[in-house]
């Protein structure tokens, strides 16, 4: 799944259950719950293992959805502000559902990291995955996002 459905989820754990403890985890296994519901992405593992590297197809997709995730986390926890401890939490928890995902980048840009316990880790969550084809893959999402934001204005 693209990392903007999963902080859309994450921040809206956060701003729904602010205790730390219990979001930040939540926000995490979330991850791994939406990468089970059938979704597009770019085939960046498929690229990398073809070409050496994705391609600038796929970078400039995952840029956009990058800066998008960024925007989505920092607008919703800038709704909490003042109070900056929830603001954290929200932040906090916008990263935990996307840390899975991020753990991953280092394989497709550096070829000497594709290998060990790092490609059997990227090759797990890969496996996690539920590949749809684009437009209803990303309906799913688009789906999931308006979920997280109707869930936060109730």
């Amino acid at each position: 799944m693209l990392e903007t459905p999963h902080v859309a989820v994450g921040a809206a754990i956060a701003t729904k259950i602010p205790n730390p403890f219990i979001s930040i985890p939540l926000a995490l296994v979330s991850h791994f719950v939406l990468d089970r519901v059938p979704h597009w992405n770019p085939h960046t593992y498929t690229e990398t293992m073809k070409y050496g590297i994705p391609t600038k197809k796929t970078i400039t997709i995952t840029m956009v959805d990058i800066l998008t995730a960024l925007a989505t986390g920092f607008y919703i926890a800038s709704l909490a502000l003042p109070d900056k401890t929830k603001f954290m939490v929200i932040i906090a928890a916008s990263f935990a559902s996307v840390f899975p995902d991020v753990t991953k980048y280092p394989f497709f840009l550096f070829k000497n990291l594709r290998k060990g316990w790092y490609r059997k880790w990227v090759e797990y969550e890969r496996k996690l995955q539920v590949s749809a084809p684009f437009w209803p893959g990303n309906l799913t999402q688009l789906i999931t996002i308006l979920a997280s934001v109707v869930w936060l204005i109730k």
